[in-house]
């Protein structure tokens, strides 16, 4: 799926053709005609394109001319006009059989959405975002959009989840088409995402492209932040600036507190390198920095920056300098010197704060030292960062009643009349990068503020992760977090509900080593069921987009679980589904397959293979594959993996079939990776240097917990190289040998705990 391809697709008739289609980033153009293939060296392009006449051609531009080819009356020669000045990995063309919607934004460009044929109404959603989209980014930036036209279309059989390419921007099916009967809620708020996410690249990638590869982060850190900003703008009730700290913030925490993570600027040398740093460090950590700089400076003099820089640059190329230059002259702050810290080296700090009532003040002694997965930082030299930091009270928990750059590895700071029984809080609305550490009395004075839900959402779910991450780090003990875990029963967020559930998850993958496996079901069950009960199955009136997504949450944990009542009700409702009696509503979908799969048998396979076979979204399909893993059985294991890399099966969703089986159970992560080993050759050659086979490998292997896996994961590869996965590879080894050291260390207090709980009398 790279240069200049060939996509297939199924007809409506059910006839197997063909579309030709360019994905040219990073390093693809030069399989598709001869070129200076580098970012910096821009040109302009004048296209044409022999096609079939009865076929669709689209190219960055608008068409200026379609005539008859004299040799042969059934092509045409379509020519394009000739585009700005431009990087070649932006160029693009694609010919195929599409419709397409249509609309003019508001400053008067056109946009449509190509659609497969026949399902043009499932373009709608996206061309509503697109619409609304570009004069956002036009009044943001301050700069108009260049092109005379933007085209969003489609494509079958593609490795990304799109392409930014100028004025003609690539998706997969699910990451652009929205049915409105059976798309769910997340798949509109992926799109809105995602279309937020390639248009922004318009200005910031398009227009002023980065210098070279080290920079890439600038493109994606940068749209992987403001594509929050614009859904939010669209969608205010998708409370999405919590969900970023979800998606974006732990995750990127997660794999920069590895010693194999990287800093956010990477020299790059060869294309294998450029493929590997399309990673969570990259887009996550990018964004969220970008996220701590805006809120830093402020978005008045944040936006004057922005105008300031894409003016300058336009047409040309910046390195991350340069946009530090022009936000440092729009705000008067230390842009650079602050930012340097984030960018050049990796890691982030961990603050550690203890406080001090003295008379009507609170004195607040903080440490920095870099965090590490593995436990507290030994070695010479500590790298330092300059950290903005927040501080809050219960007086007005939304607001910061402190503001500080931390500049130096210890600080004191008094907080003027805080009274003896309010709680003091580090990081409002998690938007420093970094972890907090408080001292026993801090934290004891904060819990309350979980069960009565004084602290606000963001605040809530980014205390409960750092607690996590220093229990998995062995900083502190497992048991103190599930006793936090436990704090969180009145809960209506779902995003620190989805946030809370992938922690229980990471620890139950874990727990899937021991045998009282069963005991941590028993205690998600126990934090899961009062909400599940509050929720029930059914939408309630005024109920909204969060309403849904975590009705989904909470009854898929349910049901993976094993929880009795909500298993028979998934059992009784996917009956009715199949027999086309009362058909599942979009949201319910994955909860239910995927609850009636791991409780089920081969029958329910083959009904759900048989839903696979005759569905005609793609979202759909894509929905069923990733569950698919659930199922126990040995030999289904084995059908399903086998099912993965069959014809039924798009190239670029092999990948969540393989990952879902060994996430599913203890026996599907060691069949998977047999399975890996054994089709190697077949997958690597499909995949090549692009980052599917980065994620394919970390979904496979990063759930063993058992020191020698690491020593065979690392043997195999030595022996099959894969150079663009190569620092994941690294990454999953360190992971590995991570969670075989919390096993030992928490295995038997969080056993204990479990069964203590057991023989203590409910407590309501």
């Amino acid at each position: 799926m790279k240069g200049f391809y060939r996509s297939k697709y199924t007809t409506p008739s059910g006839e197997v053709r063909y579309a030709a289609v360019t994905q040219f980033e990073a390093t693809d153009a030069r399989r598709a005609f001869p070129c200076w293939d580098e970012p910096a060296i821009k040109a302009t392009f004048d296209i044409s394109l022999v096609v079939p006449k009865d076929r669709v051609a689209l190219s960055n531009m608008n068409v200026v001319d379609r005539k008859p080819y004299p040799d042969d009356e059934n092509v045409v020669e379509v020519k394009f006009a000739r585009t700005p000045v431009m990087s070649t990995y932006l160029v693009a063309f694609v010919v195929g059989e599409y419709d397409f919607v249509e609309t003019r934004s508001k400053d008067g460009v056109c946009v449509r959405v190509y659609t497969p044929v026949g399902k043009a109404e499932q373009g709608k959603f996206a061309l509503e975002v697109a619409a609304k989209t570009l004069p956002f980014y036009k009044d943001y930036f301050n700069v108009p959009y260049p092109l005379p036209k933007i085209d969003l279309i489609a494509i079958a059989d593609f490795a990304a989840g799109a392409m930014e390419n100028w004025g003609l921007v690539t998706y997969r099916e699910t990451a652009l088409l929205i049915d409105p009967k059976n798309s769910c809620s997340s798949s509109r708020q992926w799109v809105a995402l995602v279309v937020g996410h390639e248009l922004a690249h318009q200005w910031f990638g398009n227009l002023v492209t980065m210098e070279w590869w080290t920079h890439l982060w600038l493109n994606e850190g940068f749209a992987s932040w403001i594509e929050y900003l614009c859904v939010d703008h669209c969608f205010p009730e998708y409370d999405i600036w919590t969900q970023f700290v979800s998606a974006d913030y732990t995750r990127a925490q997660e794999l920069d507190a590895l010693d194999n993570s990287h800093p956010i600027e990477v020299s790059v040398g060869h294309p294998s390198e450029v493929d590997e740093i399309f990673d969570a460090i990259s887009y996550s950590k990018g964004a969220s920095v970008i996220r701590m700089l805006h809120d830093y400076i402020g978005d008045k003099d944040f936006k004057k920056g922005m105008n300031m820089y894409l003016t300058k640059f336009q047409q040309k190329n910046a390195a991350t300098e340069d946009l530090w230059e022009s936000l440092e002259s729009a705000s008067g702050k230390p842009i650079a010197a602050v930012m340097n810290t984030w960018t050049k080296q990796m890691g982030f700090p961990l603050i550690y704060v203890e406080a001090e009532q003295v008379e009507d003040d609170r004195l607040l002694k903080l440490s920095q030292r870099k965090f590490c997965a593995s436990g507290p930082y030994v070695g010479e030299d500590c790298p330092q960062w300059m950290v903005p930091i927040t501080v809050s009270t219960s007086e007005d928990p939304n607001h910061a009643k402190l503001k500080i750059l931390m500049d130096k590895p210890e600080m004191n700071v008094v907080l003027k009349n805080v009274k003896p029984d309010q709680w003091v809080k580090l990081n409002l609305g998690t938007v420093g990068f970094y972890r907090t550490q408080y001292s026993a009395a801090m934290l004891e004075s904060l819990l309350p503020g979980i069960r009565d839900l004084s602290l606000p959402p963001v605040d809530r779910l980014g205390l409960q992760n750092d607690l996590f991450s220093l229990a998995r780090a062995g900083i502190i003990s497992t048991v103190e977090v599930l006793k936090v875990m436990e704090a969180f029963v009145n809960e209506p967020n779902y995003t620190v509900w989805s946030d809370l559930s992938c922690n229980l998850g990471i620890l139950s993958t874990l727990l899937s080593h021991t045998d009282f496996y069963e005991e941590i079901q028993e205690f998600v069950k126990d934090v899961f069921s009062p909400i599940g009960e509050r929720l029930g199955w059914d939408p309630k009136p005024g109920e909204g987009h969060l309403d849904a997504l975590l009705r989904g949450l909470v009854l898929g944990k349910l049901g993976k679980a094993g929880h009795k009542t909500t298993l028979e009700e998934a059992r009784r409702r996917f009956k009715d589904h199949v027999e086309g009696k009362q058909v599942l509503s979009a949201d319910l979908r994955s909860p239910v397959y995927l609850t009636v799969l791991k409780h089920g048998d081969g029958t329910t396979l083959d009904v759900m293979l048989k839903l696979h076979k005759q569905a005609d979204m793609q979202e759909e399909k894509n929905r069923i594959e990733r569950v698919l893993g659930a199922t126990l059985s040995p030999e289904l294991i084995q059908k399903v993996l086998t099912f993965a890399l069959s014809e039924e099966v798009r190239p670029q969703d092999t990948v969540s079939v393989i990952g879902g089986v060994a996430g599913g159970s203890k026996h599907g992560r060691k069949a998977a990776w047999k399975f890996i080993k054994d089709n190697w050759e077949e997958l690597y050659n499909r995949y090549q240097g692009g980052f599917l086979i980065s994620r394919l490998i970390k979904l496979s292997v990063e759930g063993f917990a058992v020191d020698k896996m690491a020593g065979e994961v690392k043997a195999f590869f030595e022996s099959h190289p894969a150079p663009s996965a190569e620092r994941t590879i690294q990454q999953c080894c360190e992971n590995i040998l991570l969670n075989a050291a919390w096993l030992k260390r928490d295995a038997e207090s969080i056993h204990q705990y479990l069964l203590q709980r057991k023989a203590l009398p409910a407590t309501a």
